[in-house]
């Protein structure tokens, strides 16, 4: 079969990853499959590792153009965020190939743009059941759920070594680390994460630090409400980083403050991490954690606060969630799992053409 992914996103987020991780699992299972994506973006630059086919464009019309262009090249395109499935959708007159497309957002879709391109799109595949419900109440039939997969991260720097130095960089002493990896956007609500930690110093006093890492456009907005709080010196924006999973191993808590979330796939690398999560109930993030970690409702960063303070002193609910929480992510967020659930889909696909 000859599957051509399709992601022409500019960042790498999860959903970047994610495209990267199913390609190099179709790859380890045999599979023909092809990369569509933006010039000089990260994931053009990390697919070039793997031996794969990649086909850069420069924007929207260059990827219009290719698809438009692609009758008969492949026997299942797979869009892997909305733009692709609305690029895919919309000129599958030209290209007549079976779509899938795997939804990884939970605010419920809208308008009749939205509910034409679902119906050009053969096959809608959720990450969460969250998101699966959402799109059954917008009329989308037979979701099925493939969750996202997660894959060790080699150490780029030892974390005993990276602690120390980011103790001294950041003149930290002996508190405990905590933090999040999370874009300072709306949906992640990075206000909500600054007011918990505010709450979380009332709680217990300056015997913590709290390491933020991500940019946005909320970035500013969020360093003012920490200064108006006091919290300088105690939460530290660190902006982007390329071994950000380093930094999540030195992290006692690991923290996510989300509004809307499809499934918050690092939660999943402090899971098989080790790392005990606080976070909101949003979208698919109340399916993943609940168990597994504390939560609080989207928006009350007191119940946040609360949730980050037991987690750093109750020694036996931290080996309760963790022993918990590795265990579900290494039986149902293998890579070769959710690779043999998309070749099935596939197959299914292909035959039902003949």
């Amino acid at each position: 079969m000859r599957i051509l992914q399709i992601n022409t996103e500019k960042t790498w987020r999860g959903g970047e990853r994610q495209t990267f991780y199913t390609l190099r699992g179709l790859v380890a299972a045999g599979v023909q499959v092809e990369l569509l994506c933006r010039a000089g973006a990260p994931l053009a630059e990390r697919v070039s590792a793997l031996p794969v086919r990649v086909h850069p464009v420069s924007g929207q019309l260059g990827a219009l153009s290719f698809l438009a262009g692609c009758r008969g090249r492949y026997d299942v395109l797979h869009a892997q965020t909305a733009k692709g499935q609305s690029l895919a959708a919309f000129t599958k007159p030209a290209h007549r190939t079976p779509l899938v497309y795997t939804r990884r957002v939970d605010f419920r879709p809208s308008g009749l743009p939205a509910r034409i391109k679902y119906r050009m799109t053969n096959q809608t595949v959720a990450i969460s059941q969250a998101i699966a419900d959402i799109l059954a109440d917008f009329g989308v039939p037979s979701v099925p759920v493939i969750p996202s997969a997660v894959l060790p991260t080699p150490a780029g720097t030892e974390p005993a070594e990276l602690e120390a130095r980011t103790r001294a960089e950041l003149d930290l002493g002996d508190k405990r680390i905590l933090g999040t990896i999370a874009a300072l956007v709306e949906h992640k609500d990075p206000l909500t994460m600054v007011e918990a930690v505010a709450k979380l110093r009332d709680l217990r006093g300056d015997d913590f630090a709290f390491l933020h890492f991500g940019d946005g456009t909320l970035l500013e907005q969020a360093k003012t409400r920490a200064e108006t709080l006091g919290l300088v010196g105690t939460y530290h924006f660190m902006g982007f980083s390329p071994q950000v999973i380093d930094y999540l191993r030195i992290f006692r808590v690991f923290v996510m403050s989300s509004r809307e979330e499809g499934l918050g796939s690092t939660v999943l690398d402090a899971f098989l991490e080790g790392i005990p999560v606080a976070s909101t109930e949003a979208g698919g993030l109340k399916e993943l954690v609940a168990g597994r970690g504390l939560l609080a409702p989207v928006g009350d960063s007191a119940t946040l606060a609360l949730a980050m303070s037991r987690l750093l002193d109750e020694t036996d609910l931290r080996a309760d969630v963790v022993a918990k929480a590795r265990a579900y992510v290494t039986a149902h967020h293998d890579l070769d799992r959710l690779c043999r659930q998309y070749i099935s889909l596939y197959e299914t696909l292909i035959a039902s053409r003949r």
